[in-house]
């Protein structure tokens, strides 16, 4: 299969431009609001908290959203939470440039765009099945990933010269706007985004209990999302990039964003390399845990280097390892998942996905102040070949795994 082929299909390249321009917007927010806050108050505990704003809406409404994107129009549910995103960033903004912003007050609107995205994110993971044929399902998650990543590279080193050059706020305003391309892109598409009777879901604690159901008793799904939390939660380390920019290597702004974009670069290249591959991938479980022994190493790596470039070496390594497995994570994930718990499992999924890593910020943020930045990435990638080492010879649902359904 040709690595790009899916580009073909215009509501696929459509969606894929959308979400790429939004996502450089929100990645380049990330950065800002990690500056900022880091500038105000010069504690790492500061940046940990970050993530605990960022995760109690994940507790409180994951589920719920799940629910939301199975039983009404995706179409709408994304366009909505995009447009609240926006109003966020915008908030951002104006609180900015009068002076009136405070960590407590970033605090309070990451736990509102942190609820907005518990119904965008199960949306979007609920969409992109329906935008390609099955046949070449792998290969919309690799360029899908790619465009991700691409974001995740290109944002950060925007907003480091945008810090260093105009301030925050103009990273705010530039966010704000982004989010209108994938509005666009969403209402331009042509297909339907459900394949099930809508009327069947139910708001109910039953329909929530579906989805947990389906997960719990699907082990590939279980395994890999338990996976997901505890290396996440371990390895995570992007929360102390300002940490390593400021005291460590002490590169400033403009090199807090290369910091920023390097493990995307790695994603990129895995995404390339995923994409381009024209046979089928044999033993995904295996080559899910060899990623991610490459990404707990690096991750080593990169807490021990106190030379800018070898810390940009080892961070490339960190993004492929932890890209080429979650590709391959979630298109196991969608190819066993019926549509109308998609939303549901998604639900699921970011509790494990994204809870790893906002409680690992806050875990790294504390353990920064006691231990210092450095030690604290140390100890995380320790704790990744750890969970590996457990995992791989204490079960055997993921090292035994061999699904039939991964061509690209």
């Amino acid at each position: 299969m040709k690595p790009f082929l899916t580009l073909k299909i215009p509501n696929f390249r459509n969606y894929l431009l959308g979400a790429f321009l939004s996502e450089i917007g929100n990645q380049m927010q990330v950065v800002a609001i990690a500056w900022q806050v880091y500038e105000m108050t010069r504690n790492p505990v500061s940046l940990g908290l970050i993530g605990v704003a960022n995760f109690v809406p994940i507790i409180l409404f994951s589920l719920i959203g799940g629910v939301v994107v199975d039983k009404l129009d995706r179409r709408k549910v994304l366009i909505l939470t995009q447009g609240f995103q926006a109003i966020f960033a915008l908030t951002l903004f104006s609180l900015t440039i009068f002076h009136l912003i405070s960590p407590w007050i970033i605090y309070t609107i990451l736990f509102l765009i942190s609820t907005s995205q518990s119904f965008s994110i199960p949306a979007r993971q609920s969409v992109v099945p329906h935008l390609v044929p099955k046949k070449m399902f792998m290969n919309a998650v690799s360029l899908n990933t790619l465009q991700f990543q691409s974001a995740i590279m290109i944002g950060p080193a925007i907003a480091g010269f945008l810090i260093a050059g105009v301030g925050v706020q103009a990273i705010y305003l530039v966010n704000a706007l982004s989010f209108l391309f994938f509005i666009m892109a969403v209402y331009s598409i042509k297909v339907p985004l459900q394949a099930h009777d809508r009327e069947a879901v139910e708001f109910s604690l039953g329909s929530i209990m579906e989805g947990i159901r389906f997960v719990a008793k699907t082990p590939i799904l279980l395994t890999t999302m338990i996976l997901d939390f505890l290396v996440t939660f371990f390895g995570t380390a992007t929360i102390l990039m300002p940490v390593f920019a400021q005291d460590v290597l002490r590169v400033g702004p403009k090199g807090l964003g290369l910091l920023y974009s390097a493990p995307a670069i790695g994603g990129v290249l895995a995404g390339l390399f995923v994409s381009s591959f024209h046979h089928k991938i044999k033993h995904q479980g295996k080559a899910i845990i060899g990623a991610l022994f490459i990404y707990g190493l690096a991750t080593i790596g990169f807490g021990l280097s106190k030379i800018y470039f070898l810390s940009i070496f080892f961070l490339i390594l960190v993004g492929f390892g932890d890209m080429f497995s979650t590709i391959i994570r979630n298109t196991i994930r969608q190819l066993i998942t019926p549509d109308y718990l998609r939303g549901r499992m998604a639900s699921v999924m970011r509790i494990f996905f994204q809870g790893g890593p906002q409680l690992g910020d806050m875990e790294a943020g504390f353990l920064a102040k006691a231990v210092g930045g450095p030690i604290s990435v140390v100890v995380g990638g320790a704790g990744v070949l750890l969970v590996l080492m457990l995992l791989t010879f204490k079960g055997k649902t993921l090292r035994q795994y061999h699904g039939k359904d991964l061509v690209v």
